[in-house]
């Protein structure tokens, strides 16, 4: 089979028709070009050039062979550069897990901070509870997620990338049987929407950590996984809900989001976790040059 030299040399004397401005213009003499040439026409099979001492043309398969020879070479050329851009993190893909939460305020900015450090890169973006992504971060399905705070977990490396209050969510036609600025105590005995202790573990211990430490006990009427349902069943007046402040993107109507005070402040966490062992180099571009931007305000 020929080699990529060989069709470079049969382009560079296809154009120049003439050995010693082929040569020069690859910087090589004219010797090893014409060698060159004939094993091009020997694994070919065929004559691509006729030579004399005063001319060089064509063959009739010379003409035929040119433009797909031409072909190959941006072929190899770009297949070279694609290769560079995707070492230096600049072309490739990413897979991407995240919360349903973090979908909200959090994911966009990741996406767009890419975006602005390298257009080229193919995103694949999947919604998965944490549990979830931990499990595919282990397969190796995903690149990275975003998701809640986790025990220490085989290879993985974990970041905090963000930290946002907690807010009472509450029917709107409620608005004048809850103060300005709800406590935990002003949930003892209200109906209440939970999170789930499996689909949402970190939410579920986050509160009962805190309502074991104020002494709080909520009628707790529904235990829920997605925050959007949560929501949902606010608006119907089934309960109220305490869910993380980028859920406020939401805009439900006909449901008032008041900060709740917590003493000390309970700030709900996102981390950004992903396997040391990645050896993807878009992986190792976002965390040179997107997670530092991720902290700044």
């Amino acid at each position: 089979m020929f080699e990529i030299s060989q069709i470079r040399c049969f382009v560079a004397v296809a154009e120049e028709l003439h050995f010693s401005r082929a040569a020069e213009r690859l910087n090589m003499t004219q010797p090893p070009l014409s060698r060159q040439i004939r094993l091009l026409e020997h694994h070919v099979g065929t004559q691509l050039l006729d030579r004399t001492s005063r001319s060089v043309r064509l063959t009739a398969a010379g003409r035929a062979f040119l433009p797909e020879a031409a072909r190959i070479l941006r072929m190899a050329e770009e297949a070279a550069a694609t290769a560079r851009r995707v070492a230096k993190g600049e072309r490739g893909s990413l897979s991407i897990g995240f919360t349903a939460a973090s979908g909200y305020g959090l994911l966009p900015r990741v996406v767009r901070l890419i975006r602005e450090q390298a257009p080229g890169i193919s995103l694949t973006l999947k919604e998965l509870v944490s549990g979830s992504q931990l499990e595919a971060l282990d397969a190796g399905k995903l690149d990275l997620g975003l998701l809640r705070p986790h025990a220490e977990h085989g290879e993985l490396e974990s970041l905090s990338v963000l930290n946002e209050s907690l807010v009472l969510a509450i029917p709107g036609r409620e608005a004048d049987k809850w103060p300005a600025r709800p406590r935990p105590a002003d949930l003892n005995g209200k109906p209440f929407l939970m999170y789930s202790p499996y689909e949402a573990h970190y939410f579920y211990q986050l509160l009962q950590v805190i309502f074991e430490r104020d002494g709080v006990n909520p009628d707790i009427v529904e235990y829920l996984s997605q925050i959007h349902t949560m929501l949902a069943l606010v608006h119907s007046g089934i309960g109220v809900a305490v869910i993380p402040e980028a859920a406020m993107r939401l805009h439900f109507e006909g449901i008032l989001m008041r900060r709740l005070e917590t003493d000390p402040p309970q700030p709900v966490q996102t981390v950004c976790s992903f396997r040391r062992d990645n050896d993807n180099p878009i992986l190792r571009a976002f965390r040179e040059q997107v997670l530092p931007q991720l902290s700044e305000p």
